[in-house]
C-alpha cells in the first residue's frame, strides 16, 4: 500500500492518538510504577536474582541478531556453539553496526572473552554442568530445531527455540510433551507476541475499533533475481561462508555433518533453499504474518487454506539472468495462499469468515513487507514491524480516508468508534506519534520474559509450545495445500498436543 509521506504521517498520528486515548489509564498506571516497556506491556518485572546462565546454539544471521539484542540484566551468555568457525568468529567481532554488533561491542572485549565456544551442540551439552548452564537459545536450520531442542530438554535445560517451531507437527508435539513431562519452559521466537507495536494494534482491533474485520492482506516481497542478490544463497555469495568451505567439506567427508542432520556442506550453508532442511517462504517468512493475522482476529485457528506455489523464476531457462548460473533450489520462489478464518459470528453462521491472503515473491520488492487489516469502520497498516498506520472509513456523519485525522469517541451503543476532522486542525487527544522513536521488534522482550519466567517459576510465556505449534500448523499445512493443489480443512485435533493427529500424516490430506 503505497502512500505519500503526508498520508503516512496522518496514519501514524491517528494510530498514536487512538492508542493514547484507549490505553490512557493503563499507560498512566504503568508509568507510575516505573516499568520498562516490555515489563509494562507483557506482565513481568526486573529479574530477582542472578541472570540466567544461557548458551546460544547456532550463531548465524538470526542467532547473532538475538545475541546483539540479549538482555544482560536477565541473561548471561556463558557459551556459544556452531559448526561454522566463521560464525563463531563474527559473533564476537560483529557483522552489522546495529543488527549484529557482536559480543565485543555488547559486553566489552574482556567480558566477551570469558564466553566458551564449542564446535557443536553435543560438545556444549557435555560441559553443561561445568558451565552451570540453565537454558539455551536455539537458532539453527529448521530441520534441527526439534532434535536439538529435545536433546537439550533431556539434559534438563529450558529452551527458547527460533521459529518455525519444527519441520513437522509430530515433532512439535514431542517438544511440548517433553517440556511438560520435565517441568521445563519451551518458548518459541515468534517475536510479534512481544512487540509493543503489535500489542497496541491488537488492542485496537480487539476493542472493535475497526469494526468487523473481513480481510487481512499480508505480504513479504523481495527481489533476488540478480545472480549475487539472493540472501539465502550463501555458499556462492556470502563472504562469511567462503572461509568455512574447506572446514565444512572435511566435516562432510568425515561423516560428521550427516550425523548432525546435513547431507552436505553446501546444504548446511544454504539450508533455506532445500526441502529437507528448511520450510520455504511460508515457514521462514509467512509464519510471522499468519501469526500476526491470528492475533488480530482474536488468536483463533483457521478454518481452511489453499494456494499456489512454484518455481516460476529460478530454474526456468532463458528467463532473466538465470541462464548465467546454475540454480539447484528446491523451495518455491513465489507463493500465494488464501486462509479462511472464523469471523466473530462463525459459531452461529459458518458463512461468517475473515479472509487472510499471503504472498511472497522473489522477483519484485515494490511494496514493503507487512500486513493491512481491513475492517468495516477502519484500516490498520503494519509496515515492516516498525510503524502502524490507522485510517477511518467514511460514515454517514463523518468522512474518512488517507487525508483524515481521527479521534476516538464513545458511541451511544457502547464501545469506542472513530470520528474524523480535517488534517489542518490541531492534533486530537493522545499526543504525538513519536515517529522517530526506535521501535523494538520484540527480540529483547521475548528473552527478558523467558528469563523472568525461569527465575519466577511462572510459566506465562506469550508464545509457548502450544501457541507456536498453531503457527507451524498454519505454515506447514499451507505448504501441503500448495504441493497437493487442494483446499485443506484444518482439524481441531491437529492443534491438541495430547493427540497424535497431524496434517502431514492425515490420510484425508495426503491422499489426493
Amino acid at each position: 500500500m503505497l502512500l505519500t509521506p503526508e498520508q503516512e504521517k496522518i496514519g501514524r498520528e491517528n494510530f498514536s492518538d487512538a492508542v493514547g486515548v484507549t490505553r490512557r489509564d493503563f499507560l498512566k498506571g504503568a508509568a507510575a510504577v516505573g516499568a520498562g516497556a516490555g515489563a509494562m506491556y507483557f506482565g513481568y518485572e526486573k529479574l530477582k536474582g542472578k541472570p540466567v546462565r544461557t548458551a546460544f546454539i547456532g550463531t548465524g544471521d538470526e542467532g547473532n541478531v538475538l545475541i546483539s539484542e540479549h538482555p544482560t540484566d536477565y541473561m548471561e551468555i556463558v557459551a556459544i556453539a556452531d559448526l561454522r568457525p566463521a560464525n563463531l568468529k563474527r559473533t564476537f567481532t560483529g557483522s552489522h553496526p546495529e543488527a549484529r554488533r557482536g559480543l565485543n561491542a555488547v559486553l566489552g572485549a574482556a567480558k566477551a572473552s570469558e564466553i566458551r565456544t564449542f564446535a557443536s551442540h553435543r560438545e556444549l551439552l557435555a560441559k553443561k554442568d561445568e558451565l552451570g548452564l540453565e537454558a539455551v537459545v536455539i537458532a539453527v536450520p529448521l530441520n534441527q530445531h526439534a532434535p536439538i531442542a529435545l536433546e537439550c530438554m533431556e539434559a534438563g535445560l529450558h529452551v527458547l527455540c527460533e521459529k518455525l517451531m519444527a519441520q513437522n507437527i509430530t515433532d512439535c508435539k514431542k517438544m511440548i510433551r517433553t517440556a511438560d513431562s520435565k517441568g521445563l519452559l519451551l518458548a518459541v521466537g515468534h517475536q510479534r507476541h512481544y512487540s509493543v507495536l503489535y500489542e497496541n494494534a491488537a488492542h485496537l482491533t480487539g476493542m472493535g475499533l475497526l469494526g468487523d474485520i473481513k480481510f487481512i492482506r499480508a505480504q513479504w516481497h523481495r527481489n533476488n533475481s540478480f545472480p549475487d542478490s539472493d540472501a539465502w544463497r550463501k555458499w556462492d555469495y556470502d563472504g562469511y561462508a567462503k572461509p568455512d568451505h574447506e572446514h565444512l567439506l572435511k566435516l562432510e567427508k568425515d561423516g560428521v555433518l550427516k550425523d548432525l542432520g546435513y547431507e552436505s556442506a553446501k546444504q548446511l550453508v544454504d539450508w533455506r533453499l532445500y526441502n529437507s532442511t528448511g520450510g520455504g517462504l511460508m515457514a521462514e517468512l509467512g509464519s510471522h504474518q499468519m501469526d500476526a493475522a491470528s492475533i488480530f482476529l482474536g488468536k483463533v485457528h483457521p478454518v481452511a487454506v489453499q494456494g499456489f506455489g512454484g518455481r516460476n523464476f529460478y530454474g526456468i531457462q532463458g528467463v532473466g539472468p538465470k541462464d548465467k548460473w546454475t540454480d539447484d533450489r528446491e523451495i518455491d520462489d513465489q507463493i500465494f495462499v488464501t486462509f479462511e478464518f472464523p469471523g466473530k459470528h462463525y459459531s452461529e453462521d459458518k458463512n461468517d469468515l475473515a479472509i487472510v491472503t499471503y504472498s511472497s515473491m522473489s522477483t519484485n520488492s515494490w511494496e514493503p513487507y507487512g500486513e493491512a487489516v481491513f475492517g468495516s469502520r477502519g484500516t490498520i497498516v503494519m509496515k515492516t514491524e516498525k510503524e502502524a498506520l490507522l485510517y477511518k472509513e467514511p460514515s454517514k456523519d463523518s468522512p474518512g480516508g488517507f487525508e483524515q485525522r481521527i479521534w476516538v469517541v464513545n458511541s451511544q451503543e457502547g464501545g469506542s468508534v472513530l470520528d474524523s476532522y480535517e488534517t489542518g486542525a490541531a492534533s486530537g487527544p493522545g499526543g504525538g506519534a513519536g515517529a522517530e522513536e526506535k521501535v523494538s521488534r520484540g527480540y529483547r522482550e521475548e528473552m527478558e520474559h523467558f528469563c523472568y519466567c525461569i527465575r519466577s517459576g511462572e510459566n506465562k510465556l506469550r508464545c509457548p509450545g502450544k501457541v507456536a505449534m498453531a503457527d507451524a500448523i498454519m505454515a506447514l499445512t499451507a505448504n501441503l495445500a500448495m504441493k497437493l493443489k487442494k483446499r485443506i480443512v484444518f482439524k481441531d485435533e491437529w492443534f491438541d498436543p495430547a493427540s497424535d493427529a497431524a496434517p502431514e500424516t492425515d490420510e484425508q490430506v495426503i491422499n489426493s
